[in-house]
């Protein structure tokens, strides 16, 4: 009896290992059955053309641009039409495969990692600008549209779409991961631009957030559906359409460059700037680890201390004002005539600007900042615009052979040059190099940490930081992401950010909409079984 008892303990064990390891054979024999049998319906429905196994091509939709290892998909799909997306959906779901949609592969929070495998939707066929209301100020796109090929189709219109990440995204992309950029101080983010959105379900089925055709510039009608899916990162559907506010193009831009000698001068400018109703289209700042890579990187020399890259949009009509009121008055000193009037009005033109600028520079120099270093014409803008968005290859490049981390956080404007300053001091402390941007004008700011992805310590290190950052970020009440969405990394810092009431209505909506778990599992919330 003894001797059986010790026999059977001993045995137990590598019986469970068997079972376990049969039912990982029949689990896969299974998943393998399930993929030959989708493969044939998907044919059916794409053709053979529209449908990848290659290894390099689910490798590439298993990563972006995060440093989230890569998980691809079992395959990839690329559809041509909304039908077919949601023909494709339907076979998913009765399958029960993880879909994972994929738009150009630009995000920083592992949001296309196909963490269950299951099928990638890659959406770049669907490339189609539609419904353009150059009179309405509104147009709907495909997914397959990125921000700057829409505002190229745009150029000969006198709009274009304000809304700049930096990465050429694909502007479906950019609605759900709610991105934002530089111009959202003055234009706001996608949540704010987006009018209605045709969503195709976890089970196929296809919706309009706002009603079929439907683009008013407002709407009290109903739950705001169309924000639901902003924000929703691909788990609560595929967004097939976006119809998008769009802008004037403003008729008068000039930009400048402002050098502090510490962090809080510069957010303390950027704060009066704000409280002083200046229409400002864009201040960003650098500290100076940043504005000497950016340096470095795009060829400038702005001083190596912390900046300020501002912009402001206007109207000639407001700037020609300006113009005549320095023109007469010049003219009545000297006693000039009309013709040498006109000259003089050419030149000034060119150098002088609204009211709003010379407020502007008052603030700044009150908080010991040095004169504006002006960029007027449009390739000076450019360039200066260029090195702001290459930041991310200005400190790659600071640090060669080693991979960025990036995180961002927002917090209300009064904390921002706090939590910049304690930022640094940790960064320094713990031996991390990091350049810090930011989108200042709404309290947002990244840290771009270099990190060899070979130092498993120095990876623990960083990984320690950003969450330290991020909770230090909601301890000033704001929040851990402004713009790069929660994806894998961010998942139980939201948990904190939300609490376990609000947690659970999202968890209820995700099971209504997604009752199988297929759309984009394990991003946002934490994960479940199928």
């Amino acid at each position: 009896m003894g001797l059986s008892l010790i026999l059977s303990r001993r045995l137990l064990p590598r019986w469970h290992g068997l079972l376990q390891c049969c039912n990982i054979k029949s689990e896969n024999s299974t998943r393998s059955a399930d993929l030959d049998s989708v493969l044939c319906e998907f044919r059916s429905i794409c053709g053979e053309d529209s449908i990848s196994l290659g290894e390099a091509v689910r490798e590439q939709h298993g990563k972006d641009e995060s440093v989230h290892r890569c998980c691809p998909p079992d395959m990839v799909v690329f559809p041509r039409c909304v039908e077919e997306v949601s023909a494709l959906a339907k076979v998913c779901h009765r399958h029960r495969l993880p879909i994972i949609p994929f738009g150009t592969g630009t995000g920083l929070e592992g949001g296309v990692s196909a963490m269950k495998g299951g099928v990638c939707f890659s959406l770049r066929n669907m490339d189609q600008i539609l419904d353009l209301h150059q009179e309405d100020f509104d147009v709907t796109v495909e997914p397959g549209v990125t921000r700057k090929a829409l505002n190229a189709y745009l150029r000969d219109t006198g709009l274009w779409f304000p809304v700049d990440p930096g990465a050429d995204a694909s502007l479906c992309g950019m609605a759900a991961t709610s991105a934002s950029g530089t111009n959202a101080v003055r234009y706001g983010t996608m949540r704010e631009n987006v009018i209605n959105l045709e969503v195709v379900l976890a089970d196929g089925t296809i919706i309009y957030t706002a009603g079929k055709g439907r683009h008013p510039r407002k709407t009290s009608a109903g739950y705001n559906l169309t924000n639901l899916f902003v924000g929703s990162e691909g788990t609560l559907g595929i967004i097939t359409k976006t119809t998008l506010r769009l802008f004037g193009i403003p008729e008068a831009m000039v930009s400048a460059v402002c050098s502090f000698p510490s962090v809080q001068d510069a957010i303390d400018s950027t704060v009066q700037i704000l409280q002083a109703g200046v229409p400002i289209a864009r201040i960003e700042f650098l500290d100076d680890v940043m504005i000497d890579a950016c340096n470095r990187f795009s060829c400038l020399s702005y001083p190596v201390r912390p900046t300020l890259f501002l912009e402001f949009h206007g109207s000639e009509q407001s700037l020609e004002e300006q113009v005549n009121r320095t023109a007469v008055t010049a003219s009545s000193l000297l006693g000039i005539s009309l013709e040498a009037e006109n000259e003089l009005e050419n030149s000034l033109w060119t150098i002088s600007w609204s009211m709003n600028v010379s407020t502007t520079e008052d603030i700044t120099q009150s908080n010991r900042g040095s004169d504006f270093q002006w960029a007027q014409d449009a390739e000076t803008r450019n360039r200066l615009w260029k090195a702001r968005h290459d930041a991310w290859y200005a400190a790659l490049a600071l640090r060669p052979g080693c991979k960025a981390y990036a995180t961002d956080v927002c917090v209300p404007l009064s904390r921002l040059s706090q939590i910049i300053v304690e930022t640094k001091e940790d960064m320094i402390e713990n031996r991390l190099t990091g350049p810090i941007a930011g989108h200042v004008g709404d309290g947002n700011f990244h840290c771009l940490i270099l990190v060899d992805p070979n130092d498993p310590e120095e990876l623990h290190r960083v990984h320690l930081f950003t969450e330290r950052l991020a909770r230090l970020a909601l301890a000033m009440d704001g929040t851990c992401t402004g713009e790069h969405g929660v994806g894998l990394g961010k998942r139980a810092l939201l948990c904190e950010e939300m609490g376990p009431m609000t947690i659970q209505v999202m968890q209820g909506l995700k099971d209504t909409l997604d009752p199988n778990n297929v759309m984009n599992p394990g991003k946002i919330l934490e994960p479940r079984e199928l």
